[in-house]
């Protein structure tokens, strides 16, 4: 099983590189989604139809990167023989483990623009007249909450490998994810990491616009403390399993943003009006 999944995990990372490099080979100058400056000449025929052909290669390749990381979850959570255990067996090797190498391998992330089909962002303007805002004044640094309500529900607490600050219903509700993710990965589970959760303040580059960190309602996760870089398109290969668990619970996950932000989970507009509904928010 070892060779498989470390079969498995090098054509990850070679189908990722052909992708970058059938992307690049894909956009002659002036392609892009922007109008030629200067009045170009368009594509002629010839290379639309290479461009279109090199496109569905392109999406063959996404759905082989899809289908290599579900068997490697498939793996990751099959269990060991008990029979199989050091000690039993002198002639079997127990070297390194291929999964826990690989959660913090760095992929693209296959079709990142639908990872959240199926839910509703809570919006900025959506969070505000929902629950208030967050404080009175912000700013562009961390600050404390100070809307009475909201910081009524308001806790620190240690949940499962990670110690957060959150509105309760987001604790319990992020208690019951990673407990799911324990229960089918251990390996996986101990590497958990987080960069935070609660941070009242506006976004930056706008005035009053406050995302759902400033609510208590979103956290950063990483493998092994290694932070996520911000909107190239990549993560870490742990992240893309958490992200089914937090998906199936209602939870948005940042991948999908216009810029990427992986390491990014937050409550999803729909699980926010349960909530209310059940009069916990």
């Amino acid at each position: 099983m070892r060779i498989a999944i470390g079969l498995i995990a090098a054509a990850i990372a070679l189908i990722g590189a052909g992708l970058i490099w059938f992307l690049v080979q894909s956009m002659p100058p002036g392609e892009g989604g922007t109008a030629q400056q200067g009045g170009g000449a368009a594509v002629d025929s010839a290379a639309r139809i290479e461009i279109e052909s090199l496109r569905g290669q392109i999406d063959a390749l996404r759905r082989e990167v899809e289908s290599l990381r579900t068997e490697l979850r498939s793996l990751a959570t099959r269990p060991v023989p008990q029979s199989a255990t050091p000690g039993d067996n002198p002639a079997i090797n127990f070297g390194p483990n291929a999964i826990r190498d690989t959660y913090a391998q760095v992929v693209l992330i296959a079709q990142r623009r639908d990872v959240n089909a199926g839910l509703e962002h809570a919006t900025p303007d959506f969070l505000k007249s929902f629950l208030g805002s967050p404080r009175e004044n912000l700013s562009d640094s961390c600050e404390e909450m100070t809307n009475p309500t909201l910081k009524s529900m308001l806790e620190v607490e240690q949940v499962g490998p990670v110690r957060v600050r959150m509105l309760r219903p987001a604790l319990d509700s992020l208690g019951e994810v990673l407990e799911n993710i324990r229960k089918a990965d251990q390996d996986l589970y101990d590497r958990i990491n987080t960069a935070g959760s609660l941070c009242v303040r506006q976004i930056r580059g706008s005035v009053g616009r406050v995302s759902s960190h400033s609510f208590g309602l979103a956290v950063d996760l990483n493998i092994d403390g290694q932070l996520d870089t911000l909107g190239d398109g990549k993560t870490q290969l742990g992240l893309t399993i958490l992200a089914d668990f937090f998906r199936e619970a209602g939870w948005i996950w940042g991948a999908g943003f216009s810029r990427e932000d992986s390491m990014h989970f937050e409550v999803s507009r729909g699980l926010l009006e349960e909530w209310r509904a059940e009069g916990k928010i």
